[in-house]
Order: C-alpha cells, then sequence, then structure tokens
C-alpha cells in the first residue's frame, strides 16, 4: 500500500510538498483510491470536445483524480486537438513530460532556459505513433498542423506536476501585472499589453 494514503495535511509546508497532499488511513483504502473513469464517467478512450479558444482540451489523470498515485511520481493525461488545435505553451515545474501521438499530426517543441548560448527552440513535426519528451520545467507546446482532429496521451514524472501556461500567467492575472511592467518586457505599445490583457 503506497504509504502516502497515511499522510496528512499538517502544515503549509507540507500543502507544498507533492508527495504530502492527501491524508487517508490505509487501511481505509478502496480500489476506488486507484481508479479513473473521467469526468461525467467517460474514460480516456472517448474524445473530448474542442470548441474553446484555443481547440485543445487537456483531460488530466493525477494526484487529484487518483488518491492512490500519491508518492508514486506518475501522471498521466489525453489531449485532443482540433484542427489548427493548439496546446499553447506551458511548462510544468515538478515533471517531465513524454508524448505519443495516437492520431493526427502535431508539430511539438520545447525552449531551452536561458543558458550562456542563449535559448534555443527543439522542435519536431509528430505523426501517428512518434513520441517526443518535453523536459522538466522547460517550456514547450503542442500545435495540430493536420487538416483532421489529433489525440496525445502524454505520461509525467510526478503525480502532482501542476501547469503553468505562459499567456495566462502574464497576462491573465488578477490582479494584472502592471502595463508598465509588461511593455518594458515585451517592447511593445501600452495599448499591444491591454489588448492582450482583455483576451485573458
Amino acid at each position: 500500500m503506497p504509504p502516502i494514503l497515511a499522510r496528512c495535511r499538517i502544515s503549509v509546508l507540507q500543502l507544498m510538498n507533492p508527495r504530502m497532499q492527501f491524508c487517508k488511513n490505509p487501511k481505509l483504502a478502496i480500489a476506488n483510491d486507484f481508479f479513473f473513469r473521467g469526468p461525467k464517467m467517460l474514460g480516456l478512450n472517448i474524445p473530448r470536445h474542442t470548441t474553446n479558444r484555443v481547440g485543445s482540451t487537456v483531460t488530466p489523470v493525477n494526484v487529484e483524480q487518483i488518491l492512490g498515485l500519491n508518492t508514486l511520481g506518475i501522471s498521466l493525461a489525453r489531449i485532443d486537438f482540433g484542427p489548427n488545435g493548439l496546446n499553447p505553451p506551458h511548462t510544468h515545474p515538478r515533471a517531465t513530460e513524454i508524448l505519443v501521438v495516437l492520431e493526427g499530426t502535431l508539430h511539438v517543441g520545447f525552449v531551452t532556459s536561458n543558458l550562456n548560448s542563449g535559448n534555443r527552440l527543439f522542435t519536431k513535426v509528430l505523426h501517428a505513433g512518434d513520441v517526443f519528451v518535453f523536459p522538466i520545467g522547460l517550456i514547450h507546446f503542442q500545435f495540430n498542423v493536420g487538416k483532421t482532429n489529433a489525440v496525445a496521451i502524454v505520461a509525467l514524472s510526478s503525480q502532482n506536476p501542476r501547469v503553468i501556461t505562459i499567456t495566462d500567467a502574464v497576462f491573465g492575472l488578477t490582479p494584472p501585472i502592471s502595463v508598465d511592467v509588461l511593455t518594458k518586457a515585451f517592447q511593445v505599445d501600452e495599448k499591444v499589453i491591454e489588448l492582450l490583457q482583455k483576451q485573458f
């Protein structure tokens, strides 16, 4: 039985530790603590809608869905893409991600961190059966360049990988980051920043 089932929420430090999030006596564990069928009882075999602003939907299966994953260091997700659908640039601060394309064609990539030689983009066009790795903490994306829907499954090296979507983090905050800060950072007119903030 995974030892985390006996861990409890005791302090703020424990809440910040992905290995100490939930509390359950191991003697009370049941099969459903290790099971997932998805929202509205839809398994990962069922396509999700992609009629949103980015044209994709991520269905996560992590410790928030399966309590028994706690401390095991793994999770996964299904990503559905409509034509031109995008899983926007984002990062997982706690996990490396490995992706396999099940259907369709995806343009994927990641950007290295600020090194002495500058940031570098590693990118590839993937087809059904292809696999690509996104190292921990690096900004990465997936974009459907095909004319049909695409589907991918990703595995992550954390039961609680978290996600930071770059555009939401920069332009979608409440309260917002100061327009002065963003105009200086992006070297654009403040009207451009204000327009971007309205999108999120």
